[in-house]
């Protein structure tokens, strides 16, 4: 099953090679860290072979996530090194400017025997953690086979991934077998692990890191208010925050921009697209509008931006610049991605707008729409009439910002709860392991 799935995987890579090679040509993609990626890691990594634990996360909002779990890491297993691998090069490159404190960034293996095996050779992990769904499965067996247990973080099955995992359920049984603990993030993702074959005594609901990644990073290595310098924007100025969009999205934005009517104040656009190769896309978009345009890169510093847009052309800055918004939409939603994070901009208590497509989210938006805390938008039209609307009734923002707020302050605790069941494979030195309840189906 393992060779066949092996084969498949060699299959899609050839059969994907031209988009790689010219996404790697056109965006620097994919061709980055290719040596890592076949498990040949540079020399000075562990080079003296020091225990570690090694964690995985895909992209920049996996890393953020998992910021406070890696911290809560270092306190407890001081004596071990730690590792943090991502898959995408936007990831790599938020690890590698400090967003969280590790003693390696590597890129992720291939999922191949052969490789998996250099990149465990190397870092002697004494423990896997990955975080959200990036699960491998001979990198799962590898580590089985070498006795290393593993850990499944802020786990969750989107509403439309689960019917694709129920088609391969004989495969994904197996593989969900080789993880020795799954920390779910709520009761609906604990139901459809078990569903799929996990042992239910292995599944703890931890609830979601992202609500305690809000309090351990808010950028590269730099200080909010140093971000915010580039932004010096009076209170009466309107700001209107579009975080993530994808293509799609933008024009949409622009267009409910444009609406607003402000009694004569010039209000603000700040667009950051999702994906780094849309930026210069997303400026011309701007620009073909009518909108006097300027790239976050090109700003001066302890000024205000004069123009009608910026688009923020940087990682790892926008969960600080939600702070000068007026109004925030959280993108991904508006398009069937599944939606993206909408707890940054909540945590400043702002008025956060979404689409009809929160998979990726799904528990956390119910959350907020059933406290009034967000509100929720079908199509582009509405999106512009909830803005205009928001935008010119302060009550409103102001009890849809404290509802929000609230919902972040009380749902804090998953980093805890996650590294309690840690300790229960990796015994820290001089402790006890902490005891959990495992999830239990209801019947």
């Amino acid at each position: 099953m393992y060779s066949l799935y092996s084969f498949i995987t060699l299959l899609a890579l050839v059969a994907l090679s031209p988009y790689f090679v010219y996404q790697a040509l056109r965006h620097g993609k994919y061709a980055s860290g290719l040596g890592e990626r076949l498990g040949h890691l540079p020399p000075s990594l562990n080079a003296a072979g020091d225990a570690s634990i090694w964690i995985h996360a895909v992209s920049v909002g996996e890393v953020l996530a998992a910021a406070p779990l890696i911290a809560a890491l270092r306190r407890t297993y001081p004596e071990l090194r730690l590792f943090l691998s991502t898959t995408t090069l936007t990831g790599q490159r938020l690890a590698r400017q400090g967003a969280v404190e590790v003693d390696g960034v590597l890129y992720c293996p291939f999922d191949w025997a052969f490789c998996v095996r250099r990149t465990l050779s190397r870092l002697r992990p004494r423990l896997f953690v990955m975080v959200d769904t990036e699960i491998w499965p001979n990198l799962l067996r590898e580590c089985r086979r070498s006795g290393i247990p593993t850990v499944l973080a802020n786990g969750r099955i989107s509403a439309r991934s689960f019917p694709r995992y129920r088609i391969i359920r004989p495969l994904f049984r197996h593989v969900l077998a080789d993880i020795d603990r799954l920390c779910v993030q709520g009761a609906e993702a604990a139901t459809r692990f078990a569903e799929l074959g996990a042992d239910t005594a292995r599944i703890t609901v931890t609830g979601s890191l992202k609500f305690d990644a809000l309090d351990v990073v808010r950028g590269p290595g730099l200080a909010a208010d140093r971000v915010l310098r580039y932004f010096r924007v009076p209170e009466s100025r309107p700001v209107l925050v579009a975080g993530s969009t994808l293509h799609g999205e933008d024009a949409a934005v622009i267009r409910a921009f444009k609406r607003l009517s402000t009694d004569g104040v010039r209000p603000l656009l700040v667009l950051a697209a999702r994906h780094p190769e849309r930026f210069a896309d997303v400026e011309r978009l701007c620009r073909s509008e009518g909108l006097s345009t300027v790239r976050r890169s090109d700003l001066a510093v302890d000024a205000e931006p004069r123009g009608d847009a910026v688009v923020l052309d940087t990682i790892g800055e926008l969960a600080d610049l939600y702070q000068i918004a007026t109004v925030v939409f959280v993108g991904g939603s508006l398009v069937p991605a599944g939606g993206h994070n909408i707890l940054e901009p909540a945590a400043f208590g702002k008025p956060v707008v979404f689409g009809p497509h929160m998979d990726n989210f799904a528990e956390i938006a119910e959350t907020f729409l059933a406290n009034d805390a967000a509100v929720q938008v079908q199509s582009d039209q509405e999106l512009a009439t909830t803005i205009a609307s928001l935008m010119g009734d302060p009550v409103r923002r102001a009890r849809l910002g404290a509802a929000a707020r609230a919902l972040v302050d009380t749902n804090r605790g998953a980093m805890d709860r996650t590294l309690a069941v840690v300790t229960t494979l990796l015994r820290p030195e001089g402790r006890h392991a902490a005891v959990v309840r495992p999830f239990r189906v209801r019947q």
